[in-house]
C-alpha cells in the first residue's frame, strides 16, 4: 500500500499533548516530548526554538560543523543562530543521548526522537540531524480496515512522510487482539532504552545490535515469541525480503515499510519485487510477442504478493 491514501488526515484537527489509547478515536492526538529533545541543545538554539510559534511544525534541527544550526520545518528552513555550529557543541549533545549504533543512529531514553550523526575519516562527529519524533494517536483510522483485515501490508513513501507512526498505530492498534512483536532496528518505532515508549500499547519490542542482522531478529521473533503480528521498518535488504517471505510462509501478518516514490519502482527493484510479487521473466513466440507489445504482462508466476 502507498501512502497516497493519507492526504486526507490533514483536516483533522491536532490536539498536542498524552492521548488515549481507545482504537474508536477519530481526532488526532499528538505527544511529541519536545522539551526532552531542546534540553540536550546548546543553550542559543533551544532559546531560538522556544521563541519560535512554529515548535508544532518542527521536523528537525540540523547543525554542521562550521556552519550556521538550521531548523527544518514542515513548509521550509530557518536559521537558529548567527554564531557558527562548534566542536563543543556537537560534544554538548553527543553526551545527552544514548550511544550511536553502527547505524550511526542515537536517540533520547522514552522518547521517539532520532539523532543522527555525520562522522569524517577519524571517526568524530562533524554533524548532526536531530529529528523530532511524535507519537500521532489515531493517525492509523484512514487505514484501519486495511490493518485489521489480517493481511500482510506494505506501506511504500520518501522518507519523511509518516510510515514510522503508522506502523507505531498499527503496533497499538493489532496489540490490542494480537499478539505483536515490533522488529525495532533503529529503536524509532519505540523509542530509545530498554523500556518502548507508551504509543506502541501492548506490543513487545525486539531491539536489533546491528542493522545488518535485522533478517535475524525478524525469523528469531517468530521461532522464539509466537506473534501473531510482527512490524518492521524499513525493508532494503534482500535477505530481509527474504525473512519476510519465510515469516508469511508461517501464517504471520507482515506490517513493514520500505522507501519509494510509487509501486512501479518497488516492482522494478529486484532486492525487494518480491515483496508484492515480483516480474516474471517469459519467453514469448513472434505470434505471441506482436500481442505483447500492447499488453504489459506483470507477475506472470504463479507465486503469491506477500504484502498488498
Amino acid at each position: 500500500m502507498t501512502d497516497e491514501r493519507l492526504s486526507g488526515n490533514s483536516s483533522q484537527p491536532l490536539t498536542k499533548g498524552f492521548a488515549s489509547t481507545k482504537s474508536s478515536m477519530t481526532t488526532l492526538q499528538i505527544t511529541d516530548d519536545l522539551d526532552l529533545l531542546l534540553a540536550v541543545l546548546p543553550d542559543r538554539i533551544r532559546e531560538a526554538i522556544e521563541r519560535s510559534d512554529r515548535k508544532g511544525d518542527l521536523l528537525e534541527i540540523v547543525m554542521d560543523l562550521g556552519r550556521l544550526p538550521e531548523a527544518r520545518y514542515t513548509d521550509g528552513e530557518a536559521v537558529l543562530s548567527k554564531n557558527e555550529v562548534t566542536p563543543a557543541d556537537l560534544q554538548m549533545v553527543v553526551e545527552h543521548v544514548g550511544d550511536f549504533g553502527q547505524d550511526n543512529r542515537a536517540g533520547i531514553e522514552r522518547t521517539l526522537h532520532r539523532i543522527s550523526a555525520i562522522r569524517n575519516r577519524k571517526g568524530d562527529v562533524i554533524g548532526l540531524t536531530c529529528r523530532v519524533g511524535r507519537a500521532v494517536y489515531g493517525a492509523i483510522e484512514i487505514i484501519k480496515d486495511i490493518v485489521g483485515n489480517e493481511k500482510s501490508i506494505l506501506l511504500l513513501g520518501r522518507p519523511g512522510v509518516g510510515k514510522t507512526t503508522l506502523l507505531r498505530e498499527a503496533a497499538r492498534l493489532r496489540s490490542e487482539v494480537k499478539r505483536v512483536v515490533i522488529v525495532d532496528t533503529s529503536n524509532e518505532i519505540a523509542g530509545d532504552g530498554d523500556i518502548p515508549h507508551p504509543a506502541i500499547g501492548r506490543a513487545r519490542r525486539m531491539q536489533v545490535a546491528e542493522p545488518t542482522l535485522q533478517h535475524e531478529v525478524m525469523i528469531e521473533a517468530v521461532e522464539n515469541h509466537m506473534p501473531e503480528v510482527i512490524i518492521i521498518d524499513e525493508i532494503g535488504r534482500e535477505l530481509e525480503a527474504v525473512a519476510a517471505r519465510t515469516i508469511a510462509e508461517r501464517g504471520v501478518q507482515l506490517i513493514g515499510t520500505a522507501h519509494g516514490n510509487s509501486l512501479e519502482n518497488l516492482l522494478m527493484n529486484p532486492t525487494l519485487s518480491d515483496l508484492v510479487g515480483g516480474i516474471e521473466s517469459v519467453t514469448l513466440s513472434d505470434e505471441e510477442g506482436g500481442g505483447a507489445r500492447r499488453r504489459v504482462s506483470w507477475n506472470g508466476a504463479p507465486r503469491q504478493p506477500l504484502m498488498c
